[in-house]
């Protein structure tokens, strides 16, 4: 189903549907792994923002992203939040600079998934099976509650700076979870927080904003079909760095999706501080 119309929702507003539960040298590498804690608790469950700094409601809802990944709603599940920023309101006057096609064609996929009928920002995906206002926290807490949970991944990631603006990320371990013949996508994500920005046009205009959790980079890993739970497979991916690129200000989050970009497994992967 193809979107009908582009909304940015002004505070109160609601959506059609409010909640849908339809660097080192070569021969020096930094190691991180998940702790013997982290293994014996349930996975993460996946929390999509879709945001823009063109759109005047979105900054709620990023102080909303903010709270929920730093623990400030109580959730009893653990929850790993990534923010999309879409491009669409681009013409409104202000640029975002962290705005992507991309992240809009994902976000585009989220609506036929779905069946929704309006792209719309601020957003919020849960797990890839439920939607809701991205201002709104009671449905967010619901439906992060709701969502199904499936064992984190056990990826071993090795670190490797091969040129001061590339960053490689090898991976190696099991997905802890069972594919079939439908395959599944292990797509590596590279964030970063504690942005801030001066927005001198648009809806925003005049305000200092502070963006957390925001998608930089996305890459494949790889495609798997036909995978037990405990083989082990291996990658690597290589993100171009920005100026500026901070290690400290970001992390890297392993997702397993399928087709429909529903998830089924999430890691969440600190950056080690030799990098």
């Amino acid at each position: 189903m193809a979107p009908k119309l582009f909304t940015c929702f002004g505070r109160g507003a609601s959506s059609s549907s409010t909640t849908s539960y339809k660097a080192p040298s070569p021969d020096h590498h930094a190691i991180a792994d998940q702790t013997s804690e982290e293994l014996r608790r349930g996975g993460p469950v996946l929390v999509e923002f879709f945001s823009s700094q063109g759109c005047g409601t979105s900054p709620e809802a990023e102080v909303v992203a903010t709270r929920l990944g730093r623990g400030d709603l109580g959730l009893e599940v653990p929850v790993v939040v990534l923010v999309w920023h879409v491009d669409y309101w681009d013409y409104r006057g202000w640029k975002d600079p962290f705005g992507s096609s991309v992240w809009t064609v994902r976000q585009k996929a989220f609506v036929d998934s779905l069946r929704l009928d309006t792209l719309y920002t601020p957003q919020v995906v849960v797990h890839g099976r439920a939607q809701c206002m991205g201002t709104d926290e009671a449905a967010i807490v619901d439906a992060a509650l709701a969502a199904p949970r499936f064992p984190s991944p056990t990826m071993q990631a090795t670190f490797q700076k091969p040129s001061p603006n590339m960053l490689q990320v090898s991976f190696s371990g099991a997905l802890r979870s069972k594919v079939d013949s439908n395959g599944a996508d292990i797509m590596v994500v590279l964030y970063e927080t504690r942005i801030v920005t001066d927005c001198e046009r648009g809806e925003n205009r005049g305000r200092l904003l502070t963006n957390d959790y925001v998608v930089r980079c996305c890459e494949k890993l790889l495609t798997v079909k036909d995978v037990s739970a405990k083989k082990i497979i291996s990658g690597s991916v290589h993100f171009s760095l920005w100026e500026g690129f901070n290690r400290s200000k970001c992390g890297i989050v392993l997702l397993v999706q399928n087709k429909s970009l529903q998830t089924y497994g999430v890691q969440h992967i600190p950056i080690p501080d030799t990098i």
